[in-house]
């Protein structure tokens, strides 16, 4: 009996020893929140000479003070440019920082094949939004 009563004591001096040293008294601070893009109804015809306005969107599911967010694009079909809000041509395949969660692109058609633009968006924590915008050819424009 005795021998029963020193083991549950033990086991329960052993217990609350271990659930004391496991805790930690570190916060646990969330930095990378998931986030989208959206856009209003962008344009599907567009001849060459022709801008497009893209109205875009961030969304973020949370807030981090430090997030940082950067924007670029490629252009797999045809020709063009993008430019954004405030009159800065991006170049295919380099990164800019996106300094507003409301933002507009304009993209110029030079040519006058199907377009397709492909625009990314990264977060400072490796997270990346990927969205495909097609243009065609409106050759009755063009008469």
């Amino acid at each position: 009996m005795k021998i029963a009563f020193i083991i549950l004591i033990a086991t329960c001096v052993c217990g609350t020893i271990f659930s004391l040293t496991s805790c930690s008294d570190k916060l646990d601070i969330q930095q990378m929140y998931d986030f989208s893009l959206s856009t209003m109804p962008v344009q599907k015809r567009i001849v060459k000479g022709e801008t497009a306005e893209i109205r875009c969107q961030l969304h973020k599911s949370g807030n981090y003070a430090d997030a940082q967010f950067y924007i670029g694009y490629f252009q797999p079909d045809g020709k063009g440019e993008l430019r954004n809000d405030e009159g800065l041509v991006f170049a295919p395949n380099d990164i800019y920082k996106l300094n507003k969660e409301t933002f507009r692109l304009y993209y110029t058609s030079h040519c006058t094949d199907q377009q397709q633009i492909d625009i990314y968006i990264w977060d400072n924590f490796g997270q990346r939004y990927d969205l495909s915008i097609s243009f065609q050819n409106d050759s009755d424009k063009e008469e």
